[in-house]
């Protein structure tokens, strides 16, 4: 399980994850990049295990691990969200594993000092090695060489030691286990799959990750950009926090209106089948006609798609808010599929009750008695 590091407190605002660079922390690295952002996003980092406030690992993981993991953690807080990602290095590699292996739910992608493919396996391995063997202070120096563009340390020294002291402080073995999951890494012959607008940028000066790994990527995916900044070497979000925001504002701004509508439909189908459940679902699909099926896209897409995919509020919220609707207007049918949904997104009997009782308030009596008659019927069934 990753842990989730709150940058940027903005509820109801498009959802923005942010993936740290092995040695490093989230708010190290991040930190003053996300705070720079317009305010658009609500902005939540992941630490890798055992590094900033990451648990160590108690068990081996590849990059696709740590992308289910990263969905996992998002779904504990924003069940099915659809969100933007950004991440720099490992985080890079884990944002093009979400891109394959979940489409659906990443909207647009920011993949900084990165690469499909990232160093030679054997070098991955024999650092591993050296980090089990002598700890994370045996690489320290080689990674301050790789991390930084010339000067940084000098111009901004006290983001420099946060990022060595979170190097220094990661666990060896949670460490190593990174590097055995890059070591494995490579997607390469993949790209071409990853129809999300991607924005790939490179340092100039960076070693470990040079400027055409990037170019590669936005060369071979459906819809890629690239950009390259002078100065720079391997950490962007931390060496030039200022530009990074920027192009990162840039980027999901005009990617907000290139979401595609399969894209759409298909996040909408996720949450409409973990809401409603397989059965009801594939019983109105098999009903479906050539007369209705531009409706079932219809809410497919912009009910499942648009609205209930969105972070601002969670599915318990949503339940409770559709169930007041739906007494309101007297729609008996969907009140009943939808007391079924609210038990599925988490709500007690207890709790669907205060919400029937509220709406007897505000909706009428006779409208929540009929509720409280339709509730009870699927409550027993259930």
């Amino acid at each position: 399980m990753l842990s989730a590091v709150p940058l940027v407190d903005n509820p109801g605002r498009p959802l923005l994850v942010l993936g740290p660079s092995l040695g490093t922390s989230v708010e190290a690295l991040w930190g003053r990049c996300a705070r720079l952002l317009r305010g658009e996003h609500h902005v939540v980092g992941w630490e890798l295990p055992g590094h900033g406030s990451g648990a160590p690992a108690t068990a081996g993981f590849g990059v696709a691990g740590l992308a289910r993991a990263v969905l996992d953690l998002v779904d504990r807080q924003w069940p099915g969200a659809v969100f933007r990602y950004a991440g720099d290095s490992v985080g890079g590699a884990v944002g093009l594993q979400l891109l394959l292996d979940a489409p659906e739910r990443v909207e647009s992608a920011v993949l900084l000092c990165t690469g499909a493919k990232i160093g030679e396996s054997g070098g991955w391995r024999q650092r591993a090695e050296t980090v089990r063997a002598e700890g994370t202070q045996a690489v320290v120096a080689g990674s301050i060489q790789r991390w930084f563009g010339p000067g940084f340390v000098e111009r901004a020294p006290e983001s420099a030691r946060a990022l060595v002291d979170a190097l220094r402080g990661a666990d060896p073995e949670s460490y190593a286990r990174v590097c055995d999951a890059l070591a494995t890494f490579d997607v390469r012959d993949r790209l071409a799959e990853i129809t999300a607008p991607v924005l790939a940028v490179a340092g100039v000066e960076d070693q470990p990750t040079p400027a055409e790994g990037l170019a590669f990527i936005a060369e071979r995916v459906r819809h890629g950009r690239f950009v390259a900044l002078d100065g720079v070497a391997h950490l962007a979000p931390a060496e030039q926090p200022a530009t990074v925001a920027a192009l990162l504002d840039e980027h999901f701004a005009q990617a907000a209106g290139a979401r595609t509508i399969e894209q759409t439909r298909a996040a909408g189908m996720t949450v409409r089948r973990a809401v409603l459940g397989d059965e009801h679902v594939d019983r109105a699909l098999a009903g479906t006609t050539p007369f209705t099926r531009d409706f079932q896209d219809l809410i497919t897409a912009y009910a499942w798609g648009e609205i209930w995919t969105r972070p601002g509020l969670d599915r318990r919220s949503r339940s409770m808010i559709t169930l007041t609707a739906l007494v309101a207007l007297g729609h008996h049918d969907e009140l009943a599929m939808h007391v079924r949904a609210a038990r599925t997104n988490g709500l007690s009997a207890d709790e669907i009750k205060e919400v029937l009782l509220q709406s007897a308030i505000y909706c009428g009596v006779p409208a929540a008695n009929a509720a409280f008659r339709i509730a009870q019927r699927v409550l027993d069934e259930l």
